[in-house]
């Protein structure tokens, strides 16, 4: 489990935010730069997007089969995104005993029916459930039901349960789920709804979810960062050359919710794993696993 956030300590814009940065006009009183960076993350760089998600889906198999080993059943929460393509092949492809396993949902669009092709709920299904069916339980986020109910009812249910592994990805603007930044470091609310920044409308607009920008959704249900951070182990995924600049701002700077991603610098048991594009603007920190 991961150590509870410190006390923030500075209610400025960093100096290394760019110029230009939607960050730079967040009002100063949202802004949250935590006192102490307790850096544990573990950076794997691989080769390539396939190779990256072949160990990532692998290691993630190996969590699972040790969590039904030892106490009979494993809890995990999946991503979504075409981050997560490679890493969920392997794991559906993995000899594991899914009638031991539930499977939370991290984040998904309010008011997005789930027939959408950009449904995540409809990911999950088609990419993954299909293949690993019948699970001992699936709890996905209902993006058309009444969110307060929603938000209430997902926290009820993780609330008496342990995670085992959390799958994971960062995105173009350094979010964690859907905690946009400057994301709520402070929130105990399992699941929470959020407004989606303009950066991660045009991501999902760019990824091909979406034929133009008007579509995408402005509000999501999404697991909060404490409640992602409770997980016993986490598995980040995170290729492609986009995602470069949001890695650096993420790992090379002191954990702000400015980058939201960062906080994962803080948990016991993070592993993230990269290609080389995609850790292509590290500079500061040299990554583990580099083949």
């Amino acid at each position: 489990m991961g150590p509870d956030s410190p006390p923030a300590r500075d209610y400025r814009v960093p100096s290394n935010v760019r110029e230009g940065s939607a960050c730079v006009n967040v009002s100063p009183d949202r802004i949250r730069i935590l006192e102490e960076t307790i850096d544990l993350i573990k950076i794997i760089v691989k080769e390539d997007p396939s190779q990256l998600g072949k160990d990532a889906g692998s290691l993630a198999a190996e969590i699972i089969r040790k969590a039904i080993e030892d106490k009979g059943q494993a809890n995990i929460i999946l991503a979504t995104g075409t981050s997560q393509f490679e890493t969920l092949k392997q794991l559906r492809n993995e000899k594991i005993n899914w009638s031991r396993v539930t499977m939370f949902h991290l984040d998904e669009y309010i008011g997005l029916p789930e027939t959408s092709p950009a449904s995540f709920r409809k990911y999950l299904r088609d990419r993954f459930v299909q293949y690993v069916a019948p699970l001992q339980a699936i709890h996905l986020v209902n993006g058309e039901a009444d969110p307060a109910t929603e938000c209430k009812q997902l926290g009820q249910l993780i609330g008496k349960t342990s995670i085992d592994v959390a799958l994971v990805g960062i995105g173009e603007n350094g979010h964690l789920g859907f905690n946009d930044p400057p994301a709520d470091f402070e929130t105990e609310d399992p699941f929470i709804v959020v407004e989606l920044d303009e950066k991660c409308r045009r991501q999902q607009l760019g990824e091909g979810w979406f034929t133009n920008i008007q579509e995408v959704p402005q509000k999501a249900i999404t697991m909060s960062i404490r409640q992602i951070l409770k997980s016993r182990q986490i598995i980040c995924s995170v290729p492609d050359r986009r995602k470069a600049e949001a890695i650096r701002d993420c790992f090379e700077n002191p954990v702000s919710n400015l980058y939201p991603a960062g906080i994962l610098q803080q948990h016991a048991y993070c592993i993230c794993f990269l290609d080389k594009s995609s850790s292509a603007l590290l500079k500061n920190r040299k990554p583990d696993g580099i083949r």
